[in-house]
Order: structure tokens, then C-alpha cells, then sequence
């Protein structure tokens, strides 16, 4: 890893018309500030899914993936896709040791998925390209949630369009709750001081519809940024502390997150869930499908903006390299305090006890370079399975950027530890449960994962990149977990082709 690589890494860390409407607006009172220039809508909060649970203690969802129009950029219709709603979709949520089930329906006039990215879940059930739902057919998975409290999320993966169907409108969030959560003094009231932030760039047409063309090397970059499905939006802020649960929605842009006043904040949960004690920050890099959760103190009653800052060092990227939105700076959401704000109470100083997977025990050592849309030479192939961890060990997974792009590395079913960065321990930002990592050029991370409960020998999982135009080209494999002597089938174990260049 070169010296600006590894400065920058660590630096990082500092179809009927359906429209939303008031139902997907938050609690609470409103800001003493007047509406005012472009942030002048109030950011919508997702609705909590609504659900039943049966006699013997089944909680069961329903989503309807449909089309709709939504009004992205105010006065401005724009054709989206949504579950249930015009765009993105209600916050699922469920506890530890809960059963789900869920009714899945596609309404959209071509094939779909529903990944739930960051769950431990049965393989048959994980919602990737294999689990694909027809136009007008419905699909009905359920498991036993069991991992610890997180902000998690639901979107998309059909092979080679995954990019398309997330840029409509299609995504969600999924919380966990657990007991260790529920006794923290942490903010927990949904939509008043703990608040889901989804955030994405779209580009728009001069009509306002979502402009898909042109995409760069790493995807579609918008130059408009929306949050919790519109653009300009701004928070009232009635507590003294908030939580904000971030995910980065975007395909392939990188977010560099901080305030515009430089305030301090905490960071609290990364993908996985709690850290072991709260990390004082003024900035966190947070790459595609990343999930981060923060608590900010409201301050002095005046309005103050998170933005996204240029990425330090340009992400490890070479100087000359452009076209992928490493410099750009955006206002994100406007933060406006009531002028009386109700107290809250200190953070913990500590949160939940995080056990370190210990890689001497690993039965398994494996190796991914990611280069030119393929990993380890080879694009993903649905008929080729890469390996097969047995059910019940540990392995390392030593992952490398070879490119000269920006990269980030997502492994389903699993959350990893990182054990290292170029042989030196994570940053205190980067030491939690992880699903997803950004892997800078020249960077050689090593990742520690443990596999459990869930085989099956036909039903594989996904290893990818989730800058979603990397993953459609084919930067992604699969993997099986089985039982010890147990083989795969009904496809056959095969080794990357040595094709390093594709087609």
C-alpha cells in the first residue's frame, strides 16, 4: 500500500402514479427557522413497515416492488420505483431471536430481488440473483433474525441490473434491536432524535426524469444529492442529541461526511452493529452500501449543514484519474434546532462488547485481487461456484485493489472483523462489525469471518464489489457453506479463468 493510499484510508475515517405524501413525514415540532433557499422541504422519514404476528410468534411483512412518480426535485414529477412506495421503501424492523417471514410481490415489468444486505440468513433465502421474482410472481422467505442490533438494509440483486433498479427508487432500511440496545441511554425514538438517512445522487433530464446515461467508470454519478428520497430537505431538531443512521444508497459515489461548522460528533454502530465505545470525529468515509450510525450534539440553536467533503487524498486514486466524483462537495441535509430543545442524556462510554474473531484459528486462508471488473481474473459466472467454507470455522480473507479505481469489497451472510490494514491494526473507526470495507488502490486488507448456522449445498452466496456498475460487469463470485464432507451441487467447484482483460 503506498504511503498516500494508506494516509488516505486512514484519513477517511476522521407504474400507477404513486407520490409521497405527508405520511412519510417525521414527529416531532416543528423548526423555530423558517423554510428558506433550497432546503426549504422537510426530510421525509421512512414509515415503519407495517406487520402482524401469527399465534405462534411469526412476524410477518409485506412489500410490493411497483412503479410510481415521486417529486425528487420540488414541483417535479419524476418516474420511480419504490416497495409499497413511490420511491425507496417503510423501514423494516424486527428483534433478536424474532421469526420473520415476508410476502414479496413484483408489479414491475421485469424480473427483480430483494437482498437483505448484512442479515445472517439462509442462503435460499438471501434474496440475491439466484432468488429472482417474474413479473407477477411472489416470493415468501423467512428466517430466525439472529445477530446483534443494527441499521441494516433491503435492496435489489438481479445479475447485471442491480445498478438500474437501485437507481429508480428501489431500497430500504432493516433495524435490529436487541437487548443490549434497548438499555443504553442512546436517542431510540424513530423519526425524532433517531432518524434514518438514505443517501443518494441522482442526475436528472430536462423533463426531471432520472438521467441513466453516460455512466463513469464507476457508475452513475449524480450531481444532485437526495436524502430519504428528495432533494434540498432539512431537519427540525427538538432534542439536545441526535442519531443519525446513515446509509450511502449511492451506486458508486463516496461520501466523506462532517459538518459545516466542524463540530465534533460521535460515530456509535458501523455496519454490524455497536462499537465497543463511542469515536470522536469531525469526518468518516462512508463508500456504497456502507452504514454508519452518529450522534451530534444539536449545539447553539443554530442551523448547521452535514456535508459531504472532497475524499481525502482522492481515495488513494492516481492524481490524473478523474470522472469519479472524488473532489466534489455536497450539502447533504440542514440540521435546524428548535429554540428550546428537549434534554438528552449523555452517550454511554461504553457500548456493547465486540469479541475478536482470532485469525490463528482460521481453517481457511483466501486471497481476492479486484481488477477490471472481475475478481481474481475471472466475472461472475451464476453456474460456477469459487469455494466452499465449512459450516462452524473461521477463515482470512486477504483482499487487494490492483486497479488504479476505487473498489470496495461486500461478503453476504457473514459481518467480518478487519484484523489489518498492510499489517497495521484498523483505526478505532474501522474496529466493529463490517459487511462491507472500501479498499483503496495498493491496499492489501485482511478480513477475519466466521461462518455459522446456515449450509446448503445447491443456494450460494455472494463476495462482490458493491460499486453496483463493478458488480453488474461482472465483479462478483459465489461461495457455498456445507457441512464438513459435504459436496456441492448441483454445479461444479471451478478455478477463475484467466481471462484478465473480459470482453
Amino acid at each position: 500500500m503506498t504511503a498516500l493510499a494508506r494516509r488516505t484510508f486512514l484519513m477517511g475515517l476522521a407504474a400507477a402514479p404513486f407520490v409521497v405524501t405527508a405520511a412519510c413525514a417525521s414527529g416531532g415540532s416543528e423548526s423555530a427557522a423558517p423554510a428558506r433557499g433550497k432546503f426549504a422541504r422537510r426530510l421525509p422519514i421512512p414509515p415503519l413497515a407495517a406487520s402482524t404476528v401469527d399465534d405462534s410468534g411469526v412476524r410477518h411483512f409485506t412489500l410490493t416492488a411497483r412503479a410510481g412518480t415521486s417529486e425528487i426535485l420540488p414541483g417535479r414529477g419524476t418516474p420511480t420505483w419504490g416497495y409499497g412506495e413511490s420511491m425507496l421503501g417503510p423501514t423494516l424492523r424486527a428483534r433478536r431471536g424474532e421469526a420473520v417471514a415476508f410476502a414479496i410481490d413484483n408489479e414491475l415489468p421485469e424480473p427483480t430481488s430483494v437482498h437483505w444486505h448484512g442479515m445472517h440468513v439462509p442462503a435460499r433465502c438471501d434474496g440475491g440473483p439466484h432468488q429472482s421474482i417474474e413479473p407477477g410472481a411472489r416470493w415468501e422467505p423467512s428466517w430466525t433474525v439472529n445477530q446483534p442490533a443494527a441499521t441494516l438494509w433491503y435492496h435489489p440483486h438481479p445479475h447485471g441490473s442491480t445498478e438500474k433498479h437501485v437507481y429508480r427508487g428501489l431500497a430500504g432500511l432493516f433495524l435490529v434491536d436487541d437487548d443490549t440496545t434497548d438499555t443504553l441511554d442512546l436517542p431510540k425514538t424513530y423519526g425524532l432524535d433517531d432518524i434514518p438517512l438514505i443517501i443518494q445522487d441522482r442526475r436528472f433530464t430536462a423533463d426531471g426524469a432520472l438521467d441513466e446515461s453516460d455512466p463513469t467508470d464507476v457508475g452513475l454519478l449524480g450531481d444532485t444529492i437526495v436524502t430519504n428520497g428528495i432533494a434540498g430537505a432539512h431537519l427540525p431538531v427538538s432534542t439536545g442529541l441526535i442519531r443519525l443512521r446513515v446509509l450511502n444508497g449511492s451506486s458508486g459515489r463516496l461520501y466523506n461526511l462532517g459538518f459545516s461548522d466542524e463540530r465534533e460528533f460521535h460515530l456509535i454502530a458501523t455496519d454490524g452493529g455497536l462499537l465497543g465505545e463511542p469515536v470522536p470525529l469531525r469526518r468518516i468515509q462512508v463508500s456504497p452500501g456502507e452504514r454508519i450510525e452518529l450522534v451530534v450534539a444539536a449545539g447553539d440553536g443554530r442551523a448547521v449543514m452535514l456535508r459531504s467533503h472532497p475524499i481525502e487524498g482522492r481515495g488513494g486514486v492516481d492524481r490524473d484519474a478523474a470522472g469519479y466524483g472524488l473532489e466534489d462537495t455536497f450539502d447533504v441535509l440542514e440540521l435546524r434546532p428548535d429554540r428550546e430543545l428537549l434534554p438528552s442524556r449523555p452517550i454511554p462510554p461504553t457500548l456493547a462488547a465486540v469479541p475478536r474473531l482470532d485469525p490463528a484459528t482460521a481453517a481457511a486462508e483466501r486471497s481476492f485481487e479486484l481488477r477490471w471488473f472481475m475478481i481474481n481474473g475471472a466475472r461472475m459466472d451464476m453456474n460456477r461456484i469459487d469455494f466452499a467454507p465449512v459450516v462452524g470455522t473461521t477463515e482470512v480473507w486477504t483482499v487487494r485493489n490492483v486497479d488504479n479505481w476505487p473498489h470496495n469489497f461486500h461478503v453476504h451472510d457473514v459481518q467480518f472483523q478487519i484484523v489489518d490494514l498492510d499489517g497495521s491494526p484498523p483505526p478505532p473507526a474501522l474496529a466493529g462489525w463490517k459487511d462491507t470495507v472500501y479498499t483503496p488502490p495498493g491496499t492489501e486488507i485482511r478480513l477475519a469471518m466466521r461462518f455459522t448456522d446456515y449450509t446448503d449445498a445447491t443456494y450460494p452466496y455472494m463476495f462482490h464489489c458493491h460499486l453496483l456498475l463493478h458488480e453488474d460487469r461482472g465483479m462478483m463470485g459465489q461461495f457455498l457453506v456445507l457441512e464438513p464432507g459435504q459436496r456441492p451441487a448441483p454445479m461444479t467447484m471451478a478455478m477463475p479463468s484467466d481471462d484478465h482483460h473480459g470482453g
